[in-house]
């Protein structure tokens, strides 16, 4: 039987031990952290924005609704949550410090510091009480987790009864010749962008190549109801570009 320090997992097209990729992961985050916004609008010409409206428009967030933002970054995601909702609190929680602080000072000059926590943390291993929140979103972000059905069951255990999962993340084109035509772009464009941009084109690599190893959109539904939720289902955005994926604590 292996040892468990032999358990490899993905970073990007390269395998590594599963007890590295946490840190790789934070020191990636760690060095684009200033740059991810405007990174996020360059890499999709801004479509990243729609996709979130229609996270949000499918989420329909209610007045006082609690929110766990995980991998939330700057917390893109809990802004508009939170704008929706008209009053609510979000807790935005990343493993990457760097991306925390570059959120607060957004949460600061919008004046919404006080509807908003900032929590250093791991999403296979949050640290929230059962049955914690109403909502519990993750955007772009389980594709980083060293073990993303780990990820899934401790989101399951922290919403409350009738709480709701969604799941916004780059996927598979179901056409192969345009499918072939992304993939030339993102690992052709994107690195180069990166480079310009942010003065770093080996992160996104790595985000490119991160997202051909995520799982399609059957093979995560499956690990949605794997966790536990209900009534599971997902939604392609731009023909499968990205992907929206839901389900409930029944």
């Amino acid at each position: 039987m292996a040892d468990a320090d032999d358990t490899t997992t993905h970073f990007g097209f390269e395998t590594v031990p599963e007890h590295e990729k946490a840190g790789r992961v934070q020191n990636l985050f760690s060095s684009v952290a200033n740059k991810y916004d405007v990174m996020n609008d360059v890499m999709s010409v801004g479509i990243h924005r729609l996709w979130k409206e229609a996270m949000m428009d499918w989420l329909a967030p209610r007045p006082g609704q609690r929110l766990l933002d995980v991998a939330g970054g700057t917390g893109d995601i809990s802004f508009k949550f939170l704008d929706r909702a008209g009053h609510g609190h979000a807790t935005v929680l990343d493993l990457t410090e760097g991306m925390l602080v570059e959120g607060r000072k957004r949460a600061e000059a919008a004046k919404m510091a006080d509807s908003l926590d900032w929590v250093t943390g791991d999403a296979m291993a949050l640290p929230f009480p059962d049955n914690s929140f109403d909502v519990y979103t993750v955007s772009f972000g389980i594709r980083n987790v060293t073990r993303p059905q780990d990820a899934l069951n401790e989101a399951f255990r922290v919403l409350r009864p009738g709480g709701r999962l969604m799941v916004l993340e780059f996927s598979q084109l179901p056409n192969p010749m345009m499918q072939k035509a992304y993939d030339l772009y993102s690992f052709n464009v994107i690195p180069r962008m990166g480079q310009l941009v942010a003065g770093d084109s080996a992160s996104y690599q790595y985000l490119v190549e991160s997202i051909r190893n995520f799982p399609d959109q059957d093979t995560f539904l499956g690990m949605v109801k794997t966790a536990g939720f209900g009534n599971a289902t997902y939604r392609n955005l731009s023909m499968g570009i990205a992907c929206l994926h839901s389900g409930w604590k029944i």
